[in-house]
């Protein structure tokens, strides 16, 4: 059984307006030295298989097709084995 942890973020260069509001709640309730915040999504998908290339595959199609918008988001994962 192999385990995707998945992480989208936002590219560098596109303005994160979340992140942003984050930022200033944080610094309003006293969090200071705050140089950026940028927000992304974190997904976990469990695979009934142990092939990684199969799997490495499958996940790169799925952050491709349906978990990231690639004109503005970036991904990047890691397998992990055991359940």
């Amino acid at each position: 059984m192999l385990t995707a942890e998945i992480h989208v973020t936002l590219k560098d260069l596109v303005l994160d307006p979340q992140g942003t509001t984050l930022k200033r709640s944080m610094e309003t309730m006293g969090y200071q030295n705050i140089e950026e915040v940028r927000m992304g999504k974190f997904i976990q998908v469990r695979f009934d298989s142990d092939d990684r290339k199969e799997v490495e595959k499958k996940v790169d199609e799925m952050c491709r097709q349906i978990l990231s918008n690639p004109v503005i988001e970036q991904y990047s994962y890691s397998l992990t084995e055991g359940e």
